[in-house]
């Protein structure tokens, strides 16, 4: 019998066998049909069985299923950017998968890996910002935790979380001999120890500030110092020590080994952001904070020529201080001293002085004036930046390997020329005028502001308590007169510029506020659920312009913001109609509704003002 030969029984076999996938095909088609028709009835994810919802995102994280990383395209009705006004509403959202309950989409290893991208690890650029192009965007949204529970209030969450927001212990037990942390039944108590203050923040804090010799060993120094920049900050406490001196600190670390430490911070209500010194700029601009610090940070400030020591340089005022403590600042051994030395004459080449030195910990201060630089010999390493040079321009900019010297107003001033804190906050400052602003249009921009704060919190009145809201973002600051509003209250801004718009991020941080640059385009850099408040100032309308998701947008703003908390959208008619569409599908709901045309000297009384609240919601419950 020749192979592949069949007789009629065969052929009888293969063509019932045909009729019978026939139907069942058939079957199915129906069956899905109706499971379909019974997710589109427009009700709210939370009514949905766990079965109905498609968990997204498990091929992000190396699995198998969902091969594309795509969004089922029948879980919602999406809305372009130009379908403003439009009657498609979205039905609902999918869940992310449990495993992207922290995810940072532009801060993801994970993605590194899939991508490929061939980075340099000893330059740390695996911890820079890498953004996933739009087809890998998981549209979905971020599950809680199993056990979330509402976080403690401020000031009680300095010293305490809840361990189910962040169940992660591993830094309690690596850094058990160094009160960084430590875990007590529910919650994680933080004793405001660090690796170089053991014994409290607090204590050390008051020692830096008696090396410099400030009065009553208070680090604010009357008022002069008010901005400080932590790098390598563990969960920091420096920055939460310093509040109770009138001192903001933006403390910086990267998504690294040291599991969730900003996550920490932001949890405990510390003013906090994920970045990393390595080979882009910090968001921030030139000339922002009046003190650096590094307690054994573990960063190798003698490489590349200084690179990253320049970077401070560029960051600090005239006069700024760097406190540095770190062994190499004693010189245990030969390896420290060889670090010490190499890193005293690169500063020194800086025209840094050693204000203190005692310890473990040295002060060195930045000069005040262009005089030490035009003293150097020529040909002195590192050189001064080329006059063509932006040191504001921070947006994707590579760091240089460079001084950023005065101009001749800041030369002949012999300092930033700001006014003491916190006199500073409604003080036209003086580089107003590098962005042609007048000091009559700063004070009126107070002004504004200070009405319109007014009137959101007699819109949040209902809901919000004096403890309600503590971590706050402005997603347009311009000249950080929203945040400077909210003074009296006990919270903290971060004010963010976007990043091709003026450049008045300068002006937040001489006003001794807090912020950073950003394009609305991409995620943030920062946690899932860590603010409580979002104000959006014409961002949907900005936004519109550019080829950019304003659906993705909304589904950012959901990632940031803490379950229970707030969104304010000052905007256009359109675009509230536009957000309206959303609230079922993001589980929030409508607050209050305010036409700002009622108000006569609100000088953009076309807008409208919508607050929205997040609703709490738990992957167990869908």
């Amino acid at each position: 019998m020749s192979r592949g030969r069949s007789d009629g029984s065969q052929k009888k076999r293969i063509v019932a066998s045909l009729c019978v996938v026939a139907i069942f095909l058939g079957f199915l088609y129906v069956y899905n049909g109706s499971i379909f028709g019974s997710q589109n009835t427009g009700s709210s994810a939370l009514e949905y069985g766990s079965k109905s919802l498609k968990k997204l995102g498990a091929s992000y994280l190396g699995a198998d299923d969902d091969s594309d990383g795509k969004q089922d395209e029948s879980s919602s009705s999406v809305v372009k950017q130009g379908d403003v006004g439009d009657d498609i509403v979205p039905k609902n959202y999918p869940v992310c998968d449990d495993r992207h309950s922290e995810l940072i989409p532009c801060l993801d290893r994970h993605l590194i890996y899939q991508m490929r991208l061939k980075l340099d690890l000893s330059l740390m650029e695996h911890y820079e910002r890498h953004c996933p192009p739009p087809e890998r965007r998981l549209n979905c949204l971020i599950p809680p935790p199993p056990g979330y529970k509402i976080p403690i209030k401020w000031p009680h969450s300095r010293d305490e979380v809840w361990k189910a927001n962040i169940p992660h212990t591993h830094l309690a037990n690596e850094k058990s001999d160094q009160n960084w942390m430590v875990v007590k039944g529910e919650k994680i108590v933080f004793p405001g120890g660090g690796t170089h203050f053991h014994n409290g923040a607090d204590k050390y804090i008051a020692a830096i500030a008696n090396m410099l010799n400030f009065t009553d060993n208070n680090l604010n120094n009357e008022g002069n110092l008010r901005t400080v920049l932590d790098v390598g900050c563990g969960v920091a406490s420096f920055g939460a020590y310093l509040l109770s001196s009138d001192i903001i600190a933006m403390s910086l670390a990267p998504n690294d080994v040291h599991q969730n430490q900003i996550q920490f911070a932001l949890e405990r209500g510390i003013p906090a952001y994920l970045g990393v010194l390595g080979t882009k700029r910090l968001p921030y601009p030139s000339r922002s904070f009046e003190l650096a610090h590094c307690s054994r940070c573990r960063i190798d400030w003698i490489q590349r020529d200084g690179i990253l020591l320049l970077e401070l340089d560029r960051l600090l005022r005239p006069g700024g201080y760097f406190a540095y403590s770190s062994p190499e600042a004693y010189a245990q051994d030969e390896e420290d001293r060889r670090i010490w030395r190499v890193m005293s004459a690169l500063v020194g080449r800086m025209c840094w002085r050693i204000a203190a030195k005692k310890d473990q910990t040295v002060i060195w201060q930045k000069p005040l004036t262009n005089d030490c630089y035009m003293e150097r010999e020529p040909g002195t390493q590192p050189p001064l930046c080329q006059s063509d040079d932006d040191p504001d321009a921070v947006w994707g900019v590579n760091m240089e390997t460079c001084i950023t010297p005065y101009s001749e107003h800041d030369h002949k001033a012999k300092g930033s020329e700001l006014a003491l804190w916190p006199a500073r906050l409604t003080s036209p400052p003086p580089r107003l005028a590098d962005l042609g602003f007048s000091n009559e249009m700063f004070e009126k921009d107070t002004e504004l502001w200070q009405r319109r704060v007014e009137n959101y919190w007699n819109l949040l009145k209902p809901k919000v308590s004096s403890n309600t809201v503590r971590n706050v973002m402005d997603m347009k600051a311009n000249m950080g007169s929203f945040g400077a509003a909210l003074r009296s209250k006990d919270v903290w801004v971060m004010n963010v510029v976007p990043h091709d718009g003026p450049n008045t991020l300068k002006i937040v941080y001489d006003r001794g506020l807090i912020g950073s640059t950003h394009n609305w385009c991409e995620a943030y850099s920062t946690y899932p659920r860590t603010f409580d408040l979002l104000h959006a100032w014409t961002v949907f309308s900005d936004l519109e312009k550019k080829d950019c998701s304003l659906e993705d947008l909304l589904i950012e703003m959901d990632r940031m913001l803490r379950p229970t908390g707030f969104v304010i959208i000052r905007d256009k008619q359109n675009v509230i109609d536009y957000v309206k569409k959303y609230l079922t599908a993001l589980h929030w709901e409508a607050v209050a509704t305010a036409d700002s045309s009622s108000d006569s000297s609100d000088r953009d009384g076309n807008e409208v003002v919508f607050v929205i609240q997040k609703k709490l919601w738990l992957t167990a419950e869908l």
